[in-house]
């Protein structure tokens, strides 16, 4: 199978590396994303491995599509987190928490620990996500829960304010409510 041009997204299964993901293709060699190895180059011309799905390889791939999809699959294969920046206006602040009654002290927290907090809740509802996508459930159950995730991102996009990039805010049920 050395003959056989493999594209990005295209799945193997190295006998030392285990199983990984085609993330770029270069004139001689893959750039191939291992889950317990992370990324590591393997040249065309190896034949031990097994190609357990082939995508064939198309002419121009751009570094943001390939990045995207390596996102995509460390998402789902491990719960690792991204770095997420806090919004400029915030970094170095403080949220201050002022009880009604004054004989009770206020609490002062970072910003950036609350964000990381709030961040780490984000990442975890992802990796629950994609557990109960990947559980034996039926397809109804699945539905279910995933309900029940959405509402809970729908409930947690006050903190949206936070983020500096809006694509790693939270999304709720757009037609909901």
């Amino acid at each position: 199978m050395a003959d056989q041009i493999l594209g990005i997204g295209s799945r193997v299964n190295h006998p030392a590396f285990g199983d990984g993901v085609v993330i770029y293709v270069d004139v001689v060699a893959y750039k191939v994303c291992f889950i317990q190895f992370g990324i590591k180059h393997v040249g065309k011309e190896y034949s031990a491995w097994t190609i357990t799905e082939a995508i064939p390889a198309t002419e121009a791939v751009s570094f943001t599509e390939a990045e995207k999809s390596l996102i995509k699959i460390l998402r789902h294969f491990s719960d690792i987190t991204e770095q997420v920046p806090l919004g400029d206006k915030w970094d170095g602040g403080t949220m201050i928490l002022k009880p009604k009654d004054d004989s009770y002290k206020e609490k002062e927290i970072p910003i950036d620990a609350f964000f990381h907090k709030i961040v780490m809740v984000r990442d975890r509802l992802r990796v629950m996500e994609q557990r109960i996508n990947a559980s034996n459930l039926s397809d109804e159950e699945k539905v279910n829960l995933q309900q029940y995730i959405t509402r809970i991102y729908g409930s947690l996009t006050t903190f949206n304010v936070l983020f500096k990039n809006k694509e790693q805010q939270f999304v709720g049920d757009k037609g909901g409510e």
